[in-house]
């Protein structure tokens, strides 16, 4: 599997604002994924639970820039800028590094995010 050609397709989907999709297309059932060292989900449908609730409270995509990605054997990093307006009236506006892990298969295994500001 193609893990470079994977990134540019998963890269291209988060870039849309479907995140959602990308969860479900992209992730091995067995994905553990960490959230700036404070939890995070484990197994697929797990995280297509958390990516329902977070997309679901999104009043407004302001802008999704995806900077560039890097991949090393089975590893990958994307950088992103994602920029929403909330339902509940607050703001988000984080940078961060999505480093991933990909198996045999193609399909993510674990996912950690860093702050990148």
């Amino acid at each position: 599997m193609d893990i470079r050609e994977q990134v540019t397709k998963i890269d291209t989907v988060v870039s849309t604002g479907a995140i959602v999709d990308a969860v479900k297309g992209f992730f091995a059932d067995n994905v553990i994924t960490k959230d700036y060292g404070k939890g995070g989900t484990t197994g697929k449908s797990e995280m297509i639970s958390k990516m329902e609730g977070f997309a679901g409270a999104i009043e407004k995509v302001n802008g999704i820039t995806h900077h560039h990605s890097i991949v090393d054997g089975n590893i990958s990093a994307s950088e992103f800028t994602f920029d929403f307006n909330m339902k509940d009236g607050s703001k988000i506006y984080w940078h961060e590094i999505i480093r991933r892990v990909w198996n045999d298969q193609g399909l993510v295994v674990q996912e950690e995010y860093f702050n990148a500001e």
